[in-house]
C-alpha cells in the first residue's frame, strides 16, 4: 500500500494570487461620505453674515446731507445743521428713486462740500442702499457714509 504524496494537494493545482486592487470598498466609502456632506450642507447657513460693530469716528462731520431710506420705498432728504429752504424743517420727501436722485443733484449743487450720510431701516433691501451710494458717486459726491446704531 503505497500512498502518493502528490495527490494530497487538491488535485495538484497551485493557487494563483491576483495582483489587482479591489476598488469597490473605496467607492462605497466615498458614496457614504458624499451622502453625509449632502445632508450636512443645508445645516450650514451661508446667508448669515456676522457684521462688526461700528465705533464712532474721530471727527464726524458737523454738517451733512442725510438720506433716510424707508422700507415702503420712500426716502427723506435733509440737510443737518442747515435749513434747506424748501420746508421749515429742512426735510424733503421722495416717492421714488428718480425723485431722490434729482433732489440729491440739486442739494449737491447748493452744498458741494457736504458729505452724504445714508440712514436705512434695518429690514430694507440692500440693493436700494447700494444704488443710492452708486448714484451719489455718479453725481460727484465723494464722501458717502452709512449710519449705524451704536
Amino acid at each position: 500500500m503505497t500512498t502518493s504524496i502528490s495527490g494530497s494537494m487538491r488535485g495538484g493545482r497551485t493557487r494563483k494570487f491576483k495582483s489587482e486592487i479591489n476598488v469597490v470598498p473605496y467607492i462605497d466609502v466615498m458614496l457614504v461620505l458624499l451622502v453625509i456632506f449632502m445632508a450636512a450642507a443645508p445645516m450650514a447657513n451661508p446667508g448669515m453674515v456676522d457684521l462688526p460693530n461700528a465705533g464712532k469716528s474721530a471727527l464726524p462731520p458737523s454738517q451733512y446731507v442725510e438720506v433716510i431710506l424707508k422700507k415702503d420705498a420712500r426716502a427723506q432728504i435733509r440737510v443737518n445743521g442747515q435749513n434747506q429752504g424748501s420746508s421749515a424743517s429742512g426735510t424733503t420727501s421722495a416717492k421714488n428713486h428718480a425723485v431722490l436722485l434729482e433732489n440729491l443733484r440739486e442739494l449737491h449743487q447748493q452744498y458741494p462740500d457736504l458729505p452724504l450720510m445714508i440712514s436705512a431701516e434695518k429690514n430694507i433691501i440692500y440693493d436700494d442702499v447700494v444704488q443710492v451710494i452708486s448714484d451719489a458717486k455718479k453725481i460727484g459726491i465723494n464722501r458717502v457714509g452709512l449710519a449705524a446704531k451704536q
